[in-house]
C-alpha cells in the first residue's frame, strides 16, 4: 500500500502501513460499500463529506471509527472531510479508548475534567486534533444536515431508523469490547476492534479516486 502524503506521526503511519486489508471478507466489504459511494460521490462533486458516526452511548466505537475516519482521510489526501461522533444518549468516553488510541501513536490530551471530560486527539502536528467526548447525536457540535450517519451498533440501529438531517444512514456495525471491560483481556479486547475499525476505514478511504 502506498501513501499519497506523510505528515501523520511516525507511529500511526506504520500502524497504517501494517494493516492487513485482505484480512476483510467480502461480506464485510458489501456492509461497508454504501460508505464508500457516499464519499466518492461527494468528492467527484468537490462537495462537503460529513460522517456522524453514531453508537448508543457515544463513549467506544462511535469514537474510534471518528478518529480513525478522519485520519485515513488525511492519509490518502481525501479533503474535505470532516468527522463526528454522537449517541442515543450521552455518557463519557471511556479512558480505554483514550489509552487504546495513545498506544497506537495519536496525541490524547484531556482539556476538562468532569463527568464528560474533553479530550484532544491529535494524529499529525499541523492538524486540527479531533475533540472528543460523548455527546448526543444531535448536540450542537454535530451536523444538522448533509451528513451520513453511520450506525456503528445495533441498538443504535434498532433505537434510530430515522436520523433528522442524514442524507444517508448506513449500518456498519462492531461487537462492543465494553463486555470485556475490567477483565484481563480488556486492553488486548479494545486493541482488536480498534484494529478492526482502523482496517475497514482504511480500506473505505483508498477505494476513493480524488
Amino acid at each position: 500500500m502506498t501513501t499519497r502524503q506523510s505528515t501523520l506521526f511516525s507511529e500511526i503511519e506504520e500502524f497504517i502501513q501494517k494493516l492487513n486489508l485482505q484480512t476483510i471478507s467480502d461480506e464485510r466489504k458489501s456492509v461497508i460499500q454504501p460508505l464508500i459511494d457516499f464519499i466518492q460521490t461527494k468528492t467527484s462533486s468537490n462537495e462537503q463529506i460529513r460522517i456522524n458516526f453514531i453508537c448508543t452511548h457515544n463513549s467506544r466505537r462511535s469514537h474510534l471509527s471518528q478518529v480513525w475516519a478522519q485520519t485515513m482521510a488525511h492519509y490518502f489526501s481525501i479533503k474535505n472531510v470532516h468527522c463526528y461522533s454522537g449517541g442515543t444518549e450521552a455518557t463519557a468516553l471511556f479512558p480505554m479508548v483514550a489509552e487504546t488510541l495513545q498506544h497506537s501513536g495519536f496525541q490524547v490530551n484531556k482539556i476538562s475534567k468532569n463527568n464528560n471530560p474533553i479530550y484532544s486527539i491529535k494524529y499529525a502536528d499541523n492538524e486540527h486534533p479531533v475533540i472528543g467526548f460523548s455527546k448526543k447525536l444531535d448536540d450542537d457540535f454535530n451536523p444538522k444536515s448533509e451528513f451520513a450517519a453511520i450506525m456503528t451498533c445495533d441498538s443504535a440501529n434498532e433505537a434510530c431508523p430515522f436520523v433528522s438531517g442524514a442524507e444517508k444512514r448506513i449500518p456498519i456495525t462492531f461487537e462492543d469490547p465494553k463486555a470485556y471491560d475490567n477483565t484481563p483481556q480488556q486492553a488486548e479486547k479494545y486493541n482488536e476492534r480498534s484494529l478492526q475499525i482502523a482496517t475497514e476505514l482504511c480500506y473505505v478511504f483508498s477505494q476513493i479516486n480524488s
